[in-house]
């Protein structure tokens, strides 16, 4: 029976609103099923676990996995339905040579090829091993390190090509810094027990690298100090996290003459002559600080120094596509001492992730052919319509902005960009050869192949059609430059969105998760973005004092809450995110009563439409996590953990505060002048 996501038609001021469910059978999918919830918690004092209890009590963390929750159920769906695409691709013996099934067949298939893989051993990577260890001077070692670059690996720091922060329409040489083995700059500069720990086993994964390499002990053991002691001196002129989300502070665009006036202890003539980009342009140069202490890097590190420096780099870059010895040392440190991950994938998941990341849009094209209609395409697109008329609408009613900066915010919401399912035009893999039998030659050829395409976009205008994810991926985003939301087909499911559940759900869900990825163009980054995506300062300073003090309040209270023994959220680091959570929230609820029409749905199963909108959007971020993952995430990533993303947001809605007669005395209980009433 045919299903409707939401409609909003725009007529003569009149907007029209249709139901997800017209037409839908009598009997409705409940979506919210009570044994995944606890209801000895009350929703006041743990929203979190009252509506996703039951549910993370019965499913602990898979063997194979660091967390378990909606994403990654989807994330296995998809596994398999990608690996049975590949099992059709691979019976086509005659496919002719350069098609997109040839190349998607013999790189897979020589991924799960073992047998040669452990015959080879560390003899893929020996040739450049070799070459490393006879570099005579600093020049040759800036000369290697661009060769590097070329074949996917980022020494020292990370340089592609990206859209002019300040000229979005064209792209530009991009300098970011990097060259850190650990997972952020503060695993080398805590003194925390837990930091040292964690340090002490990185040496010891180090030297055990080095040994698979050949060394002896005391040799492996003195590369390993010789690394861990140049990554430190990285981290210390290295920007932060925090750091790291101010677009101001990252965009320092100057000529190749200024870079080499700021940056004179490297060669940048031979770099970008080895990359063959003998005339970069105009480049950013994202951290002035991290780039600046370069200079004394050059100087000071020694020849057998950066010899250790770029072996590790490489072995480390390598690692996952040689013998099984390399494969386990790698799982061993990345895995089961960072993350806590007991068991590591089988191999065909594994292999899948390398050629679904190197053939994205060859095996993303077969995915939407397979699984996902032109009907869900359209669909989608004018439920987005319906929460950007949502948002419009809360933007005009704000009454802490001025009406001037209103209007240039309107004009940017008008302005997004939406691309939902999978591109328009896919991306051409004609010019990369895949070959049977040798899976590392294929990973090169691989990155050699998506690093000529990147270098190739510099100096010319931005392609405002490409897609930054596939669409197998199950995520969606926000791309300031382009002012664009993107939904890629493989989120267009359970639990994010459901034909079968009643339409609160599907706005607490689905519809969250657009008024998420929009109200990413008004957090504290992507707000300083105009309407055609260049970093451009558009708001009046009384605006934008009133928005930093309300976002203070979401600060602070991320801050302060606990997820694991003493460690809390940063509210700093997590900031864009925690905004675009409250912001779809909000978005999404308006939408929700717009389509009633002042109407009020009848209870299900006992719960309100109101209480099963956010029951909706809890459910989507349940979630089980290794206290190691945990400890992790809590450091490097912007996204605040599935418990605080849903028990902080809502608590400052008052909407949700009567839906479920949360009262002071509630655990989670933020009084009215503590919540952050933002959009």
């Amino acid at each position: 029976m045919k299903k409707y996501f939401i409609t909003a038609v725009l007529l003569a001021g009149v907007v029209v609103f249709m139901s997800f469910n017209r037409g839908i059978k009598t009997e409705m999918n409940k979506a919210i099923e009570p044994k995944n919830m606890d209801t000895k918690v009350l929703p006041g004092d743990n929203f979190y676990e009252y509506v996703n209890g039951g549910w993370i009590k019965e499913h602990p963390v898979p063997a194979e996995y660091s967390q378990y929750g909606a994403f990654t159920i989807l994330y296995e769906e998809n596994q398999k339905k990608l690996r049975s695409l590949i099992k059709k691709v691979s019976a086509e013996e005659n496919a002719p040579k350069g098609s997109v099934a040839q190349k998607i067949r013999d790189f897979y298939n020589s991924g799960m090829d073992t047998v040669s893989i452990e015959k080879m051993g560390i003899k893929p990577i020996e040739e450049e091993l070799h070459k490393i260890s006879k570099l005579q001077n600093k020049k040759e070692v800036v000369a290697y390190m661009a060769t590097m670059q070329r074949r996917g690996v980022s020494p020292l720091f990370y340089f592609f090509a990206d859209a002019d922060q300040r000229n979005s329409s064209m792209e530009i040489a991009n300098l970011y810094q990097g060259g850190l083995g650990l997972p952020d700059v503060d695993y080398y500069l805590a003194t925390d027990e837990g930091s040292k720990k964690l340090r002490d086993a990185y040496v010891k994964h180090l030297t055990k690298m080095f040994i698979l390499k050949g060394e002896n002990k005391d040799i492996a053991a003195k590369k390993a100090a010789q690394v861990i002691a140049f990554e430190t001196k990285l981290a210390q002129v290295s920007f932060t996290r925090v750091e790291q989300r101010n677009p101001i502070k990252n965009y320092n665009k100057m000529s190749l003459a200024a870079l080499k006036d700021t940056v004179p202890g490297y060669d940048w003539d031979i770099f970008f002559k080895t990359l063959g980009l003998k005339n970069p342009g105009d480049i950013n140069v994202g951290q002035l600080r991290f780039f600046k202490g370069l200079n004394k890097l050059m100087e000071e590190t020694d020849m057998d120094t950066w010899k250790a420096y770029l072996t590790w780099n490489l072995m480390d870059a390598s690692a996952n596509y040689l013998s099984k010895d390399f494969v386990k040392q790698n799982f061993d440190f990345y895995g089961k001492t960072l993350s806590g991950q007991p068991k590591m994938q089988p191999r065909w998941k594994r292999v899948l992730g390398v050629v679904s990341g190197g053939l994205g849009e060859a095996l993303g094209q077969l995915y939407v052919e397979e699984y996902f209609p032109a009907s869900s395409k359209e669909r989608m697109v004018a439920l987005v319509n319906n929460l950007r008329t949502a948002f419009g609408q809360r933007i005009e009613k704000l009454d802490w902005m001025t009406d001037e900066t209103k209007t240039k915010a309107l004009e940017k919401l008008d302005a997004i960009t939406v691309k939902i399912g999978y591109p328009d035009k896919w991306r051409d893999y004609s010019k990369l050869e895949i070959v049977p039998g040798s899976y590392f030659d294929n990973i090169i050829a691989v990155r050699e192949f998506g690093f000529n395409r990147k270098l190739n976009k510099i100096g010319k205008p931005v392609d405002k059609a490409e897609w930054g994810m596939t669409p197998q991926t199950v995520n969606a985003y926000y791309n300031p430059s382009n002012n664009e939301i993107v939904f890629p087909a493989a989120i267009l499911q359970p639990p994010f969105f459901n034909p079968e559940a009643d339409d609160a759900v599907n706005y607490g869900a689905i519809g969250v998760v657009i008024g998420h990825e929009m109200t990413h163009g008004f957090d504290d980054q992507g707000r300083q973005y105009d309407k055609v995506g260049n970093l451009n300062d558009w708001w009046t300073e009384a605006d934008a004092k009133a928005f930093k003090e309300k976002t203070d309040k979401l600060v602070a209270l991320y801050n302060n809450y606990e997820v694991l023994d003493s460690l809390h959220v940063n509210g700093k680091l997590t900031l864009g995110e925690n905004i675009a959570d409250l912001g779809g929230l909000n978005i999404s609820y308006q939408a929700y009563q717009n389509s009633l029409h002042g109407k009020t749905p009848a209870p299900i199963d006992g719960l309100t439409a109101d209480q099963r909108f956010y029951m909706g959007y809890a459910q989507v971020w349940r979630q089980s996590i290794r206290p190691k993952a945990m400890a992790q995430r809590l450091k490097t990533d912007v996204h605040s953990p599935g418990e605080a993303r849903v028990n902080i947001p809502p608590f400052n809605i008052d909407a949700f505060i009567k839906a479920f007669n949360v009262k002071e005395g509630n655990k989670l209980y933020i009084p009215k002048d503590k919540r952050a009433y933002i959009w």
